[in-house]
Parts: structure tokens; sequence; C-alpha cells
């Protein structure tokens, strides 16, 4: 089993990678097919959305991902600042210009719907795209499912992953670990770290100058995501009135206070600061990294930052290597589990996030094979049930603090592990299946449509 580092770090858009993201990708598909195929005889385009994109959609900008997609942007190419403009025009001229003389009504007031009933089978994340005649005729039609962190899938697609014998995921590398009990198996065949298997899986079908320069890539974009929520203050969009705090915090932090400086969890309050910051920026539909979803974006850029800035002997190739480990965990995550809150809640979130960078952690700072796959479980175990649910479908309250708590678990899981020497309890693959199975179990309300739980709990003051 091998899925790319660069498919689990995705360069895109706030505020959601299944809400967000997943959709303007569906979308950009369904018009590059129409304009190849029958744009002439189009006269009308609709799109349905269901489950938790219907219930949560407009919270997570789903509508406004869905008009830029079909306006042909990407979440890698989109430019944040001109998203608002070329929806502005979209609405006002209520067509599609799909090239040449093609032009194709859509007015996304009336044809954008939200359907509330049941969901669609395949996933929770559902949406189907139409193509009408002059004559009211269906020319084409595409069902689409966001299944978490970016990904897409078309029904078929998606049917074909899940059928008997299917991996879903590349296998000819020389490390096609799809388990952690067979990725320490291989470690400790080969000597090499996780990072090297993961590396070397990489460049089976790619120079290695291109990895290195990718990950550098990825990390500039988290850096700079960061650097941008530190820096930032007002109030986020969307109605709930939440404020920024990370560059407040930040400031406070670095200020010259030798009173708060002796205060033993100064350094983790920076840490909270750090991830605090890129949910900020994806809360207000800025450019962020799927960290492996946007979601979670924060948790793997904050502790990876706290290397960087706070740990000896950090180096370029200790990113590296964090990225690839953290890279290789959410790989056993997604194949095995889930990544997608709609699925198994925010413990298929911002519990993966946690469990990667604990990891990530872990191998820059010498950690054996076996004590990282620890660090991971123990991240992931103390995530097991966390509900997604979201106030008003905002990516704010509570997954912006979620973020943070996510960071700070991620550096404690890891601290215990390095403590160790390895042998533990619990499997990671037990507990990644248990979270599975808890997800399985879990009513739909607490999973990302803001049926249950804090988002409707709110205080009537």
């Amino acid at each position: 089993m091998f899925l790319s580092t660069f498919e689990l770090f995705k360069i895109g858009i706030g505020p959601s990678s299944s809400h967000t993201m997943g959709p303007m990708i569906a979308a950009k598909r369904f018009r590059d097919e129409l304009a190849g195929s029958l744009p002439g005889g189009v006269g009308r385009v609709t799109v349905t959305l269901h489950g938790s994109l219907a219930f949560t959609g407009r919270g997570h900008a789903t509508d406004r991902a869905i008009c830029l997609g079909l306006l042909g942007e990407t979440p890698s190419q989109l430019d944040p600042d001109a998203a608002e403009a070329l929806v502005a025009g979209l609405r006002s001229a209520r067509r599609l210009e799909l090239g040449g003389d093609a032009r194709v009504s859509f007015d996304p007031d009336r044809d954008i719907i939200f359907d509330y009933g049941p969901a669609l089978p395949g996933h929770a994340n559902g949406m189907v795209f139409r193509a009408f005649g002059a004559d009211d005729a269906n020319l084409l039609e595409r069902i689409f499912y966001s299944i978490g962190g970016g990904f897409v899938a078309s029904d078929s697609e998606l049917e074909a992953t899940r059928a008997p014998g299917a991996d879903g995921a590349r296998s000819n590398v020389p490390f096609p670990f799809a388990t952690a009990a067979a990725m320490l198996e291989m470690g400790a065949e080969s000597g090499l770290s996780i990072a090297a298997m993961k590396r070397a899986n990489e460049t089976a079908s790619a120079p290695v100058p291109d990895l290195d320069q990718g990950l550098n890539r990825i990390w500039a974009a988290m850096a700079a995501c960061i650097e941008r929520g530190l820096t930032s203050d007002g109030v986020l969009p969307g109605g709930l009135g939440v404020r920024r705090r990370a560059a407040d915090m930040h400031r406070k932090l670095t200020e010259t206070n030798p009173a708060r400086q002796k205060l033993p969890h100064a350094e983790m309050d920076t840490l909270l600061s750090f991830a605090m910051a890129v949910n900020e920026e994806n809360a207000a539909g800025g450019r962020v990294v799927t960290a492996p979803t946007n979601g979670a974006a924060g948790v793997i850029p904050a502790v990876l930052r706290y290397y960087v800035d706070q740990c000896d002997g950090q180096t370029s190739g200790g990113v590296h290597d964090f990225l690839l480990t953290a890279a290789a965990i959410g790989g056993l995550i997604k194949h095995n589990a889930s990544i997608s809150g709609a699925e198994l809640g925010c413990q298929g979130e911002v519990g993966s996030a946690s469990a990667m960078a604990a990891a990530g952690l872990c191998a820059v700072l010498g950690g054996t094979n076996a004590q990282i796959e620890n660090a991971a479980e123990i991240a992931l175990e103390h995530h097991l049930g966390l509900t997604c649910d979201p106030v008003a479908g905002l990516v704010q309250v509570p997954c912006i603090e979620r973020n943070g708590l996510g960071a700070v678990k991620a550096v404690s899981a890891c601290s215990l592990a390095l403590h160790g020497d390895g042998r533990h309890f619990m499997p990671l693959d037990n507990c990644i299946a248990a979270m599975r199975a808890t997800g399985q179990d879990m009513s739909d309300k607490y999973k990302e449509t803001s049926q249950g739980g804090l988002a409707v709990n709110l205080p009537a003051c």
C-alpha cells in the first residue's frame, strides 16, 4: 500500500478540505467533462448537495467552492483574495462560459440545491452534478463524493476501491506496508527508519530532488500560514463574531516579561498559538495545507515549528524526515480507517493529525521505529470518540482551540514514547481499528452535521 506524501499534504484554501476543496475539485472535474463533450446542447447546470455537505455546506463555504470549481478554479491555484470577486461575477452573470460560444445558465442561488434528506449511499459528503438540455432533458449526470482531506471520488471510483481485493492505493513500491505491524517488520528486516522507507517509496517513481523540493514547498506553505495567522487580527467571517486570538497571544508571549517567561508551560502556550494561527487562517478562507485535513491543519505545522524553533540539532533533513514519517502514519490511518470528520468525527481529523505529528516529532528526536509507532498510538488513543460538532457549521468553535490541544497532545505523546523502549500494550493497528469502529457506531448528528453536541448547546446569554 502506498499513498504519497503529497496526496496527504496538499496546498489549498480554507475553510474545509471535505466541504471546500473537495467540492471545488469535483465541480472542476464536471466542468472539464462538460466542456469536452456536449457544451453546445447544454442549457442549464445544477448541483445538489447531500448529507453533511447540505447540513453544514453554507458554513463551510461549499456553495462558493462549487461556483469557483465550475469557473475552472482549483484549490492549489486559486488566489484566495480573488475568490469573492469571481463568485460575485458569476452571481451577477448567472452563466458559465465553457469556451468558444458555449454559455450555460447557472444561477448559484437557484441551481445549488441543499438536500436535507438522507445522505447518498456512498459517503456522508455526496453531491450530484446535472446538465440539462434546452428541453430540460438530463444530458449528463455525475455523482461525486468528497471523502476527506481534499480527496474526491466519483461513485464508480469509490465502488472500485471498495471491491473485494481492491487495495485503493498503489503497491508497486519497495516497502508496501499496509499496516503498522508490516511497517515495523519491514523496518526491522531492512534496518531502515520509517522516514527512509517512505523516502524509498516516494523516489521509486520520482527523482530525489523533486521529493526534497516538494517537501520544502509544503513546509514553506505551512510556515507562511503560521506567520500570516500570527500577524492578523480581527473577527472571523461567518456571523459568530469569533475574534482571532493567535496574534495577540503570540505578542504577549514574545514581549519582554520575566514573570511570564518563567512559567514552565510558556513553550506550550507558544505551541498553542502556532496551531491556532493556522486554523484561524483556515477559518478565514486563507491558504493552508491539508495535514491531513483543513479542519486539522494546525497540528502538524505547530509541532514542526516547535521542532525547528525549540529542539536542539534541527536540520532541513529533520524537517523532511518529520513530514515523511507523519505521512507514513497518515497513510495507514486513511487506508485502514478514514480522515473524514463526516465519516468518523473529529477523531478522524485532529486525532489523525495528532498521531502523525507525534510520530514525526519522535522520529526527528531520535526515536526508534517502535517508539515512533508508540507515539502515534498514544496520540490517537487519546482522541478516540472525539465528535465533530462545529457550531453553525463553521470551522471555528471548537475547531481552532482543538487544533492547539491536538498539538499539545502530540508533543506529550512523543515524550511518553521516548521515555519508553517502544514496547507497549495497544498496537497502533488496533487503535486505528477502534477509531474506525467508534466512528461507525457514532450517531451522524455528531459527525460534521452540526445537529448535536456543542453545535446545539449554546449558552442563552
